[in-house]
């Protein structure tokens, strides 16, 4: 499966022409094949399977501590305004047997977030497909996101964020919440 790169286009040069715009000056000739081919892109997340990744680097180990991966980047389109967000995803597990290769995390997220999205479905998603696959003892994600339908239009807040957490099995006890939430609080230095 894949994106109709006819119909974005067509939809894209109806949206300008909608807006007065005449698609066929010079700095639009082109305008409609680009805007379909960044949609291809940015919702590329649809035709991926987010379990296949973490599921492709899977490996039995003796760890039973925290891991953690910290600032995530992520860039991903509001479902209700088609307008971006992003923001930074901090993901934390405690494994039970396995452990997934650690860059399989950000190309998880990625997936989900190249689709259209709200933030609190990402959150849901990323947690729940990370407990499924690799089956820790528990799991937190947290996110933290600026968005442009916040801030381009409506209430016009500058600069505000959005923070979301989801938190799965042991992280739903105290201790491990807060020794979760203290690591990605913490400072993060420069220098190894």
């Amino acid at each position: 499966m894949s994106v109709d790169l006819e119909k974005l286009e067509l939809a894209a040069k109806m949206i300008l022409e909608a807006i007065g715009e005449d698609v066929d000056r010079d700095g639009l000739v082109k305008t409609p094949r680009r805007v379909a081919k960044s949609f291809e892109y940015i919702c590329s997340g649809y035709f991926k399977d987010p379990k296949e990744v973490l599921n492709d680097a899977l490996f039995e180990s003796t760890n039973n501590e925290m891991v953690v991966v910290r600032n995530i980047e992520f860039y991903s389109m509001c479902e209700h305004h088609i307008l971006p967000f992003f923001g930074r995803v901090h993901v934390a597990y405690i494994p039970d047997k396995k452990v997934v290769g650690l860059s399989k995390i950000p190309r998880m997220v990625n997936v989900f977030a190249r689709r259209l999205q709200i933030q609190e479905q990402l959150t849901e998603q990323i947690a729940d497909a990370i407990m499924e696959v690799v089956q820790p003892k528990g799991v937190g994600v947290v996110i933290h996101a600026r968005h442009m339908c916040m801030e381009m239009r409506g209430v016009e807040t500058k600069h505000s964020y959005t923070s979301s957490s989801a938190l799965r099995g042991i992280f739903l006890e105290e201790k491990t919440r807060e020794e979760f939430f203290n690591i990605i609080n913490a400072p993060i230095q420069t220098h190894f």
